[in-house]
């Protein structure tokens, strides 16, 4: 029997320990409860762990009961969000960084040799794409045609110094960092996929996190959204989760050491705020509601799309399977699939 640990369970990319923390953060409609339902009741061999990635003693009867047959782990749980972490760092650091350490551990101790894929993200490089030479179009920023990024994105060149991280960033670039030097230190086949927005239909999207996700349920159900900054332009690209998910299985099948990947929908599924709250408006059949704040995030990004061709050069079998509108329809179908389940 082969078994895969996977950490941020219920959420939108992962399956096996999750103590639905999601609801904490953000509240009871951001609770994972229901994904981690479906997941029950679908997913033949599903196991789920209730506990908290934090507890060492948990995760080690965890990684104890399995080691023999641990192939992989995965560790997507984190807090995800800028303006949660600034609300309570400590909890936003022991949750993202401290926790990997003991999973890193855990791995080291029991399953040395199974691949350790990390969920990092683009705010591990704080603000310095604000840094890039942006002009502004009629419905988005966009980097000047003549330099580098421009054509496919931003590649992992980018430096992650000299910058304002958000605590959010912070603590994720402290993880990002620790799972590279488990590779070099102990010669653990590890990668950190630095995404971009990840979400599809199984995203519980919050005002907090998830704009993709939370902004088509604002269109579904008539609730007003607030854009925070730049004009309302913005620009971020989108991966959808099953390509995502596609990525990380295409890497536990042939492994590398220490890798570090920009993982988002590139050029292939981009946009800016604008252009996502009219493309919602019309999936969803009627305008939106929204308004724009003057006040930015604090290290927030103007303009991210994540040059993917890195990923794409050390396996060229992966390929995307949603654009930005089949991604919305699948997230607006989620939606409507719920509420015709609870309702």
């Amino acid at each position: 029997m082969s078994v895969a640990v996977v950490t941020g369970a219920a959420g939108l990319i992962g399956g096996g320990i999750d103590n639905d923390m999601r609801r904490m953060f953000f509240g009871p409609a951001a609770s994972t409860i229901w994904h981690r339902q479906a997941h029950e009741r679908s997913i033949k061999g599903y196991v789920h762990v209730d506990a908290d990635i934090r507890d060492q003693e948990a995760m080690a009867k965890v990684f104890s009961r399995y080691r023999k047959d641990i192939a992989v782990v995965i560790h997507t749980a984190a807090q995800p969000s800028h303006d949660w972490a600034a609300s309570d760092p400590t909890t936003d650091f022991t949750v993202n960084a401290s926790a990997t350490l003991v999973l890193l551990e855990l791995a080291r101790a029991h399953c040395p040799e199974a691949p350790f894929l990390y969920l990092s993200t683009n705010k591990v490089y704080g603000d310095t794409p604000n840094r890039l030479p942006l002009v502004e179009r009629e419905t988005r920023w966009e980097v000047t045609e003549s330099h580098p990024f421009a054509a496919h994105g931003i590649d992992e060149t980018m430096s992650i110094d000299h910058t304002t991280h958000s605590l959010f960033g912070v603590s994720k670039a402290a993880a990002d960092l620790m799972v590279q030097e488990f590779d070099r230190y102990f010669g653990m086949k590890t990668a950190c996929f630095r995404g971009g927005c990840l979400t599809g239909g199984g995203h519980s999207g919050a005002p907090l996190h998830g704009f993709l996700s939370y902004l088509m349920k604002c269109a579904v159900t008539g609730q007003h959204y607030t854009v925070h900054g730049y004009k309302a332009k913005q620009v971020r690209d989108n991966i959808h989760s099953y390509d995502l998910v596609n990525a990380l299985w295409h890497f536990f099948r042939n492994p590398r050491s220490g890798e570090i990947y920009n993982m988002g929908g590139s050029r292939f599924a981009n946009c800016s705020m604008l252009e996502a709250i009219d493309l919602c408006g019309q999936i969803a059949g009627r305008p939106m509601s929204w308004s724009l704040s003057d006040q930015a995030r604090i290290g927030d990004h103007i303009w991210w799309i994540s040059d993917v061709r890195r990923f794409q050069s050390h396996y060229p079998d992966w390929q995307y399977k949603y654009d930005l509108r089949a991604t919305l329809e699948d997230i607006c179908e989620g939606f409507r699939h719920r509420d015709a389940a609870t309702g």
